[in-house]
């Protein structure tokens, strides 16, 4: 697997993000061919510590990786911070107040973007995953970057693709098995692959 986005070149931020993963004994992955445009489901997101072996992967391979938050988060100065390290705005009241449509136009608009997702929507245990990310790649018509944060083999980044097709059990099928094998930085954290069944209010839109 190429470690680097497509067409980019080495600065000094990705010499950096790359020494300080080979420091910690952490090898980047970046899934190919990579697509310009697709949502990254990073999992397992079991500690804090994630954030920043995340970072230093971004940084390394050079990718237009950003997260998304709400718009009254970005202020002075937690919003210079914020913006630094990837993270964009989101305006719902610009789409009707739906949180997928916002992203989905946010992914339009963009010539290249890596939009991350975390699906288990906590660093806590949870016996399912949300499904906003799947309809946000689904609706924009691109694909979903299986992303692994593997502490026990330390590697991190896009291991595979899976295009989604709208039957959700299907597509889910295919993240578990991409996923087989990855340990998060607290395992007893990681809950099992899965939306949450009609029967229990799910699988939602956002």
């Amino acid at each position: 697997m190429s470690a680097a986005w497509p067409g980019s070149s080495p600065t000094l931020l990705s010499r950096f993000g790359a020494w300080a993963l080979r420091r910690r004994g952490w090898t980047p992955l970046l899934a190919a061919p990579t697509p310009p445009r697709f949502v990254a489901a990073v999992a397992p997101h079991t500690d804090n510590a994630d954030f920043w072996i995340g970072l230093l992967w971004k940084w390394a391979t050079r990718s237009p990786a950003h997260f998304i938050a709400k718009r009254e988060i970005f202020v002075f100065p937690v919003g210079l911070f914020m913006r630094a390290v990837g993270g964009l705005p989101i305006d719902r009241r610009r789409v009707g107040g739906n949180f997928v449509d916002a992203v989905v136009a946010l992914i339009e608009r963009e010539p290249e973007i890596m939009l991350t997702v975390a699906p288990e929507g906590t660093r806590r245990r949870t016996e399912f995953w949300k499904t906003g990310f799947y309809y946000m790649a689904l609706e924009a018509q691109v694909p979903i970057g299986v992303t692994v944060l593997d502490w026990g083999r330390r590697q991190v980044g896009v291991v595979g693709y899976v295009t989604p097709t709208g039957d959700l059990e299907a597509d889910f099928a295919v993240i578990r098995r991409l996923l087989e094998g990855v340990r998060g930085h607290t395992p007893a954290n990681a809950g099992p692959v899965r939306p949450r069944p009609a029967a229990q209010g799910g699988p939602g839109r956002g």
